[in-house]
């Protein structure tokens, strides 16, 4: 555990009525104690949990288009305007990780392409990989140990086989106790992930939540059980 606490420092903003500090659980958000080697962001689109993520990134000052500290390049919107406002305490303070920004992946890998290191990356374009292999050749050779990883839904490229390789990673990283983990997702099987720590974005505030009480595994699951009932529930509405 490197990263302990996320405060927002509610005096230095100059008004909640503007986005990102209108978001109901960024405004409701004082301060948020991090326990956990893995720690999962989850809510609806929109609920604040990439917001936070960017934010914590830039603190970090890595690049918020994705990337650790040495990777720099130019996207457009990439910028946090909550990062200037959040203060993050730490024990103790590291300075090697990554931040993969799913959605804008694309242009990471144009960067590597540009500055031509490929040996950090498995030895082969990004480009020249499927999107699932290129982040599963990021995990495996560019994650090592004593560093932080902010990663922003790892599952956008990934089938369930692959994500289950991804813990199998994680796993390994986490093990020794020098990698910290903070990952927003959408993904039940991610989510699955033993002794994490899960916080929720929805109803306005940021709460820790047990696995079953998500609605990435209720309704999952209900789906799974009831695929029928539910499809005619829904598509006949």
């Amino acid at each position: 555990m490197f990263l302990k606490r996320i405060e927002l420092m509610h005096e230095d903003i100059p008004s909640f009525n503007n986005y990102p500090f209108s978001i109901p659980a960024i405004k409701n958000l004082r301060q948020l104690d991090l326990q956990s080697k893995v720690t999962f962001f989850v809510g609806e689109n929109g609920s604040g949990k990439s917001t936070l993520l960017e934010a914590i990134a830039y603190k970090c000052q890595f690049n918020t288009a994705g990337g650790g500290r040495n990777n720099y390049y130019d996207v457009h919107a990439s910028e946090s305007a909550l990062g200037e406002y959040i203060r993050l305490s730490w024990l103790p303070k590291v300075t090697n990780g990554f931040f993969l920004r799913a959605e804008s992946f694309y242009n990471f890998a144009t960067h590597i392409d540009k500055i031509r290191a490929h040996d950090a990356y498995g030895g082969r374009s990004l480009h020249k990989q499927s999107h699932g292999e290129s982040f599963l050749s990021l995990f495996l050779n560019r994650f090592k140990g004593k560093a932080i990883y902010l990663l922003d839904e790892p599952e956008a490229a990934l089938s369930p086989q692959g994500q289950l390789s991804f813990l199998k990673i994680l796993h390994e990283l986490v093990l020794p106790g020098d990698s910290q983990f903070i990952i927003a997702t959408h993904s039940p099987i991610i989510l699955g992930y033993p002794n994490a720590t899960i916080f929720s974005f929805d109803n306005g505030a940021i709460k820790e939540i047990d696995y079953e009480m998500t609605d990435h595994y209720q309704i999952t699951r209900y789906f799974l059980l009831n695929r029928k009932k539910f499809l005619q529930e829904i598509l006949n509405d």
